[in-house]
């Protein structure tokens, strides 16, 4: 497998960046390298994206040099092993069932000795077998991206021994869901920043699991350079391609609306 993009963005003390895609169209990852971003954030979770759309996505992410990551509906690993097989550098799993769950992750996306990802030395993933397998086994296990995502209380109690797990690359800290769970539904509480930073803190105080918080989000709004002094690596950038796309068109039929009513 080739170098992951994000996760050498990482190692570099730099913050890795991806775009959500949006839309059901592989074009869209082109578009997102283009732009200069690291990654492209493909939403099986919250879309009705099928498997077809999703290898066609992995592959314009290959060519184009960029890390595709992939959030999963839930922590199946039968699901799991599919996008591995088809290429897939990164995987990011919902609502993580603490610790066990986070084991239950890497078990899926990891080659022994520290997972049970199943083998098949055919896969797109493989070269389709021009790849010697233990150099796919070896890659796979260094570059594959995982990605936790800590949204509720109990994977929030546990989000140091989730930290400290082999295998777990990146926690996820998403500001709507645990904005719910910790009962705070104001973005400007400051008890819900003082959550998030303490949650960062805790995180990098393991020194393993890297911090990811989205940036601009309105939930619970960072800048830049608010995320780069909490310590967090990766960050997906709001509002996604298709909320751009609906402002643009709204403030162009607004404008032409005005400028006709005159």
């Amino acid at each position: 497998m080739r170098e992951n993009r994000v996760k050498k963005v990482m190692r570099e003390g730099e913050i890795a960046i991806v775009s959500h895609v949006g839309f059901a169209d592989p074009a869209v990852v082109e578009i997102i390298a283009l732009a200069g971003f690291d990654g492209a954030f493909i939403d099986m979770e919250h879309t009705g994206f099928d498997l077809q759309l999703m290898g066609e996505m992995i592959r314009v992410a290959d060519l184009c040099g960029i890390t595709s990551v992939v959030r999963v509906p839930d922590n199946d690993s039968k699901l799991i092993l599919r996008l591995l097989d088809m290429g897939a550098q990164g995987i990011q799993v919902p609502h993580v069932a603490g610790l066990e769950g986070a084991k239950q992750a890497v078990s899926a996306v990891r080659y022994p000795p520290l997972g049970e990802r199943g083998a098949a030395g055919t896969t797109r993933a493989a070269g389709y077998g021009s790849v010697p397998w233990p150099e796919h086994q070896r890659t796979s296990n260094d570059e594959i991206l995982l990605i936790a995502m800590t949204e509720d209380m109990k994977g929030l109690n546990e989000i140091e021994e989730i930290a400290g797990l082999d295998g777990i690359d990146v926690i996820s800290l998403g500001p709507t869901d645990i904005s719910a769970a910790l009962g705070i539904s104001d973005p400007k509480d400051p008890k819900l920043r003082q959550s998030f930073e303490g949650f960062a803190g805790q995180i990098s105080k393991v020194g393993k699991a890297k911090v990811y918080i989205p940036v601009f989000h309105s939930a619970l709004y960072f800048t830049p350079a608010e995320l780069q002094q909490m310590g967090v690596s990766y960050t997906s950038v709001a509002p996604p391609p298709p909320t751009i796309v609906l402002n643009a068109l709204r403030d162009s039929a607004k404008r032409i609306r005005e400028e006709t009513s005159k």
